[in-house]
């Protein structure tokens, strides 16, 4: 091998430059642009398995889409509750538009379909998205199964939310090569 090329990123993004750190030891906010052309003055959204910090409310909504099934990587926890109160966002305009093609009051069969079809919509995501929130405080993903218990899973989320970062769960940011 020679030392005539510079090194190469499995993962696409252009090496780093001397004294840059890597995406997960940046200072929330301030992730080198990687890629040409990218807008926003040298910064740039970090790739999908690194947590944004200080991600932006209307970015969560993207990204959360984007790394719908990943269930690699870390999420923030700005990523964690700006998904939640979009989740409520949605399940509010759900419930307003469902209500208003319900225009025959003597057929209620006391359904949401739409609200349910929101949350059905929503719930692998936010599986994964938790996995990625225990990742990012350095805790097993498996510990989303808890979520299978009503009372405990609905406090669980909250303390997994109010959790901050641990440096270690950087062991999580990249997959594995193979």
């Amino acid at each position: 091998m020679s030392d005539q090329y510079p090194p190469r990123d499995p993962y696409g993004q252009q090496p780093r430059q001397s004294g840059q750190q890597p995406w997960s030891q940046q200072p929330p906010g301030q992730y080198a642009q990687h890629g040409a052309g990218q807008p926003g003055g040298g910064r740039s959204e970090p790739p999908l398995w690194a947590p944004w910090y200080g991600i932006p409310f209307p970015q969560a909504f993207l990204r959360f889409w984007k790394k719908y099934v990943r269930f690699d990587g870390r999420a923030s926890q700005s990523e964690y509750w700006f998904w939640a109160l979009w989740y409520l966002i949605g399940s509010a305009a759900a419930g307003i538009i469902g209500n208003g093609f319900n225009v025959l009051p003597f057929v209620d069969d006391g359904s949401d379909g739409l609200g349910s079809l929101w949350s059905l919509a929503c719930a692998l995501g936010f599986i994964a998205l938790t996995v990625r929130r225990l990742h990012d405080v350095n805790l097993s993903g498996l510990l989303a199964l808890l979520f299978v218990i009503p009372p405990i899973g609905i406090l669980f989320s909250l303390i997994i939310g109010l959790i901050s970062s641990n440096p270690q769960g950087q062991q999580y940011d990249r997959p594995l090569q193979r």
